[in-house]
């Protein structure tokens, strides 16, 4: 009987010192650098200026749903759709441990879609190991659905970074459609 005491007492003891490693070695780990929900919504208001509570209900739920993003980017884009579309942006991406970088996206898509709208953009990024990671294509569903004026949010992905598109767009432009955005360090009119 005492033998089993002593099993248990020094199986309890060594699986007790293993969590206590394991939790010293994370805490010796740094964390990765993220952006706090109130940094997203002060560089959102400066950027997108009046319609604060349509963007602080979007980047809430962003934020419930896939956390604190590493990366945004604020841009600015214009789309049109017949069926088949088109949608060029340009913008900044922004991270707090490998400083700001210029980025220019286009990409096609198709579905039942129709319309055009222009937009300013705030892109959260979960997940981007650098900043050269960006240049990719990210593909995804969309749905608009603009008249004259709105909030719009989707997600995009590729290797396992996440792309969340947060748009207000001025405009006429409804349906849903599938697609990509191309991520590229210069401007280009091919969007493929």
């Amino acid at each position: 009987m005492r033998a089993v005491i002593r099993f248990v007492t020094a199986t309890l003891l060594l699986t007790g010192l293993g969590m206590l490693s394991a939790a010293a070695e994370t805490a010796a780990r740094p964390a990765p650098e993220r952006f706090s929900s109130n940094e997203l919504l002060d560089s959102g208001h400066r950027f997108f200026g009046t319609v604060s509570r349509g963007l602080a209900q979007v980047i809430e739920k962003a934020v419930s749903q896939w956390g604190l993003p590493n990366g945004y980017v604020l841009g600015e884009e214009a789309g049109g759709a017949f069926i088949a579309g088109l949608r060029y942006g340009e913008g900044t991406l922004y991270t707090k441990n490998a400083g700001d970088l210029r980025v220019y996206w286009q990409g096609p898509s198709v579905g039942f879609d129709a319309g055009g709208e222009g937009a300013r953009t705030m892109m959260l990024i979960y997940n981007l190991p650098s900043t050269q990671a960006i240049y990719e294509r990210f593909g995804g569903i969309d749905g608009s659905a603009y008249f004259v004026g709105g909030f719009g949010m989707t997600a995009l992905t590729a290797n396992k970074v996440i792309l969340v598109p947060i748009r207000s767009g001025v405009g006429f432009r409804l349906g849903a459609n599938i697609g990509y955005l191309k991520f590229t360090p210069t401007a280009t009119w091919n969007p493929l």
